[in-house]
């Protein structure tokens, strides 16, 4: 098996010093998290950035599962893209995972305005969010895109499935959680949102004649 190239090791360094830093320092989660929206008061530019290097300090599955599919997929797609362009794409698929979660909110509170609905749209709106979901999902989608016959083995159910079908279903399950609405706390959008920019991404790059 290939050595773990740089970025995807560093990236796995990084999100796990910063999950250290967040249970040793709970003041971490606080201001590197990301508010919503973004003219309240709690919202700093920069949180577009640092959100996607945090999870949950109540749960040890949050960091699990994203870091064990950066390890899983970030292997092969750094060695076929490229150091550089894996980095793009794993830093922007988080930044569009974050756009998208933030403009549904806007629009769900718009949405609300002089309904009973409102009250509960602003207090969700209120809380942090924070994880590498968006960039994992990003990557999930390059996979699929790029090594579509590839096996993988699920871990929950233990089935090997496509990869090109992996990545249909879990995007189908996102979109319809995110509008099915009862997953309070999940960032299901931005799921949706690092998957379609990742792989817009790489439609880009094949059509300027990339090869991977």
């Amino acid at each position: 098996m290939l050595p773990l190239p740089d970025v995807t090791k560093n990236l796995l360094i990084i999100n796990v010093l910063m999950f250290l830093a967040q249970l040793a320092i709970p003041q971490v989660t606080e201001y590197l998290s990301i508010y919503s929206p973004v003219y309240s008061d709690k919202f700093q530019p920069y949180q577009l950035v640092t959100y996607m290097f945090l999870h949950s300090p109540y749960s040890l599955m949050h960091i699990f599962f994203n870091m064990f599919a950066l390890y899983s997929f970030g292997r092969d797609l750094e060695y076929s893209l490229g150091a550089k362009k894996f980095l793009l794409l794993y830093l922007f698929a988080g930044l569009a995972a974050i756009g998208l979660h933030l403009l549904v909110q806007h629009i769900e509170m718009s949405q609300w305005v002089n309904q009973d609905g409102l009250a509960q749209v602003q207090a969700d709106a209120k809380k942090p969010t924070l994880g590498a979901s968006g960039s994992v999902y990003g990557l999930l989608a390059a996979f699929g895109m790029l090594y579509p016959n590839r096996m993988i083995m699920l871990l929950i159910p233990p089935i090997p499935l496509k990869a090109k079908y992996f990545v249909l279903i879990f995007g189908a399950l996102e979109l319809f959680l995110g509008f099915e609405g009862s997953s309070k706390g999940v960032a299901h959008f931005a799921h949706v949102g690092g998957a379609v920019f990742a792989a817009l991404l790489i439609l880009w790059w094949r059509k300027q004649g990339e090869r991977f």
